[in-house]
């Protein structure tokens, strides 16, 4: 099994830069070989994906973040940050940890980024 927990949502002003994280626990060989991703989701949509980072190191971005936020994958494996600029009010979500591994899919408990204009 594994536990993943996030950090860092909070309140910044349009423009500004908020720095999530997310840290992952239990099993190493589960942990090393997953994809590790952010999604985020708004009232009444659909959960979806902002940025993910497979085991070797490669990238994906959604359009819409793409050149202001930065996904980045600790050395130890277990730890995975986004790092957000130039946020925009249409960034305000609740951002979820996810893991994804041999089809199984883990979440943490999520985190509100709200941005004021």
């Amino acid at each position: 099994q594994v536990r993943l927990v996030e950090s860092g949502g909070g309140l910044v002003q349009a423009g500004g830069s908020l720095r999530l994280s997310c840290t992952a626990s239990g099993s190493t060989s589960l942990i090393n070989a997953m994809a590790l991703g952010w999604y985020r989701q708004t009232p009444g949509k659909q959960r979806e994906l902002v940025a993910s980072i497979t085991s070797g190191g490669q990238t994906n971005y959604a359009d819409s973040v793409k050149g202001r936020f930065t996904i980045s994958r600790g050395n130890a494996r277990n730890t995975m940050a986004l790092q957000m600029n130039s946020l925009r009010p249409e960034d305000t979500a609740v951002y979820y940890c996810n893991g994804n591994v041999a089809k199984l899919d883990y979440w943490g408990q999520g985190t509100q980024v709200t941005v004021s204009s």
